[in-house]
């Protein structure tokens, strides 16, 4: 073989040796990229039933830095205001902000308009979302997810004076929808009944309540709507013929109407409180407490569950909201849901 073809053969023999080599690197290379990418994904993507293990918040991944503006449904003040705070003292960087429409009444339906309308990180619903709601997202580019975190028990309240010994789901109906108007008709004595509500379009529970307790009808004539509960329940212990639905931890501990137990027929009338039922007289010193028990199992039938909303933009829109929701499933979110009068998951 000649001097020229053997040059030949060793440049050529050399390009396949490096060709080897920085392939097998670059492979390497590649590989130890994608374990470092997927490690990351593991920490950063915790996801909501990981999180049902973490006992405390420092323990809770992924939380993000900045100020997030946050609304949605009135019953979620109770958890609002003892959740954040803790939240803040451990994750001060993750800076919330609860922010109110700037026309209407602040409720579950408005939240999401909100998060809908880019006017928020995430939202807070005492319902589920609508179909319309997930098309109205996928039309902006995004998605909606919703991530339920406790479970909330409706309670109907009365005048202390009147006296009957509850209702039962289809009598409830027929109030609502104007059927039953006096309360002689449920065995109380001869007195008009007026029926409180909030406006549908003002908040979950309203829109719960008509979906589930009015099965998609209309309110009756002689329903009185009212802005808010504080004001429902100040109106209904000064009227004897009054009745108002709302979050049981917003009526059942009160001092000046009275829950009723409900039932899904007459002989099984579960009360929303712990019984033996405690004396109005005896409040505030002592107040009746939740029946957690009976939401939790079901018996007690007006129940349902709360939900952060989050918008799945890729952003840090949708980091703040599945962060907070994983704080919330953390134990010691749990433990403050349950602190503030709901039932936790498990």
């Amino acid at each position: 073989m000649s001097q020229k073809n053997e040059t030949t053969v060793l440049v050529l023999a050399l390009l396949i040796t490096l060709g080897l080599v920085g392939g097998g690197v670059w492979w390497f290379s590649r590989e130890s990229d994608l374990i470092n990418t997927n490690r990351q994904v593991k920490v950063n993507r915790q996801s909501p039933e990981q999180s049902q293990q973490v006992k405390t918040f420092a323990q809770v991944e992924g939380v993000p830095e900045g100020l997030f503006s946050y609304g949605g449904s009135t019953t979620w003040a109770p958890i609002r205001e003892v959740v954040d705070p803790a939240i803040q003292t451990v994750w001060p960087q993750f800076r919330l902000r609860y922010t109110d429409p700037t026309t209407g009444a602040p409720g579950s339906g408005t939240g999401i308009k909100m998060l809908l309308n880019n006017q928020l990180a995430f939202s807070q619903s005492s319902r589920p979302l609508k179909q319309e709601e997930y098309e109205q997202a996928q039309q902006r580019g995004f998605t909606l997810k919703e991530i339920p975190i406790a479970i909330d028990g409706i309670a109907v309240a009365v005048n202390p004076d009147l006296q009957i010994p509850g209702l039962t789901i289809t009598q409830l109906k027929d109030i609502y929808t104007g059927k039953i108007t006096n309360w002689n008709q449920v065995g109380g004595t001869d007195l008009p009944i007026i029926p409180y509500s909030r406006r549908p379009e003002e908040g979950g529970t309203i829109e719960f309540f008509m979906d589930n307790i009015l099965e998609g009808e209309e309110f009756g004539a002689t329903v009185e709507f009212i802005r808010t509960t504080t004001q429902a329940l100040r109106v209904l212990a000064d009227n004897p013929g009054g009745i108002y639905y709302a979050s049981a931890p917003e009526v059942v501990p009160q001092c000046t109407i009275k829950s009723l137990p409900i039932g899904r027929k007459p002989d099984e009338l579960v009360p929303p409180y712990q019984e033996p039922f405690v004396p109005l007289s005896q409040c505030p010193g002592q107040r009746n407490q939740l029946n957690k028990q009976a939401f939790q199992s079901g018996s007690y039938p007006i129940t349902r569950r709360l939900f952060v909303i989050v918008k799945q933009n890729g952003q840090l829109d949708e980091q703040a909201g599945e962060a907070y929701a994983r704080l919330l499933l953390a134990n010691q979110g749990q433990d403050l849901i349950s602190q503030a009068g709901f039932v936790r998951l498990r």
